[in-house]
């Protein structure tokens, strides 16, 4: 093993078996991906958030809610999810009304259910993408950093087994070079942690507020049956 003196971080790097870099590259792709995926859930959900709020001021204002429907089913995507539940309810409320003309209320109102669940649903899906990701990072992430560390410093000293003087000038720089993948892996994994645990909150916050006009809507439809 070859005794350096430098102990700057890229030199530590540079020199680390190709085993520990390449766990150092792992841990490095999933930091970035990461980060990618906390900044676009970031601004989704600030942007269902806001969303979601300027519908239930649109839905509550008293307006006709056949119009704001035809104004929401002309610009789906720029509404926001809780508009496409909606959508998805009053667009089979009035095809139920025309088909059970008589006034059947379980039979109109079932439709419009099952469709805003859907919706629901697939609104869920689609906050909730990539939360997996982040989940599986922070939880993986130091582990494959320990990896790195374990064969760093079975490495460096396996080189010392070669020398005939060990001293603390000759393990330093393998040791560091080792301990850098545990650094790696928990710069990885904490920031991941730390948003998937703020965005779950958040998404279930959405939830509650989707989950309670579904139920306000229904009983809305249910008093027009009647």
């Amino acid at each position: 093993m070859q005794v350096t003196n430098d102990m700057s971080l890229l030199s530590l790097i540079t020199q680390a078996s190709i085993p520990v870099q390449l766990i150092m590259l792992l841990l490095l792709v999933i930091s970035i991906m990461s980060w990618t995926y906390i900044f676009a859930k970031r601004l989704a959900i600030k942007r269902a958030h806001a969303q979601t709020r300027r519908f239930e001021d649109d839905f509550w204002s008293g307006g006709d809610l056949s119009m704001l429907q035809q104004a929401v089913a002309s610009r789906r995507d720029e509404q926001g999810a809780l508009a496409r539940i909606f959508d998805a309810g009053m667009t089979e409320f009035l095809k139920a009304r025309r088909t059970h003309a008589t006034g059947d209320v379980n039979a109109i109102l079932d439709g419009p259910r099952r469709a805003m669940r859907a919706a629901y649903q697939r609104e869920m899906d689609s906050l909730e993408s990539h939360l997996n990701f982040l989940a599986s990072a922070g939880s993986v992430s130091p582990y494959i950093g320990l990896l790195g560390t374990v064969w760093g410093i079975m490495h460096a000293f396996i080189g010392l087994s070669n020398m005939q003087q060990a001293t603390l000038a000759s393990v330093a720089p393998g040791i560091a070079e080792a301990l850098i993948a545990t650094a790696i892996g928990l710069f990885a994994a904490i920031p991941a942690v730390v948003a998937y645990n703020r965005y779950t909150h958040d998404i279930d916050r959405l939830s509650i507020r989707f989950d309670s006009f579904v139920d306000e809507f229904l009983n809305i439809l249910q008093r027009q049956v009647r």
